[in-house]
């Protein structure tokens, strides 16, 4: 749930732009976004690692087009219209070999 208060802070997308827009996404642990990066979220998805802070964002068009998972695809173009931007874990910025670990897993589940 998004909340509104009086409290500004930089936003945790951008980290340009104050703003009082934020959620809780873990217990202590808050989001901020700006107007701007939420009318981003429209035609981008946005990750945001929960680790080490950074942001990534892609296209969603590109992003769709790319994913051969037939499942996660569907659920992606259901979310296609809609503002959603996604804590991660970790990412490659701060663990690269946690992901390629994780990719090499699901390599050899799916075969």
């Amino acid at each position: 749930m998004v909340e509104i208060n009086n409290k500004q802070e930089k936003c945790s997308i951008c980290k340009h732009e104050y703003t009082s827009i934020h959620t809780e996404v873990q217990p202590g642990v808050f989001l901020y976004v700006c107007d701007n990066c939420l009318e981003d979220a429209k035609h981008n998805f946005i990750w945001i690692c929960m680790s080490c802070g950074k942001v990534h964002m892609r296209l969603k068009k590109l992003v769709i087009e790319r994913i051969a998972d037939f499942e996660l695809k569907r659920a992606y173009l259901i979310c296609e219209d809609m503002q959603i931007i996604q804590g991660i874990d970790i990412c490659i910025e701060c663990d690269p070999e946690g992901i390629l670990n994780y990719m090499e897993t699901r390599k050899t589940a799916t075969c």
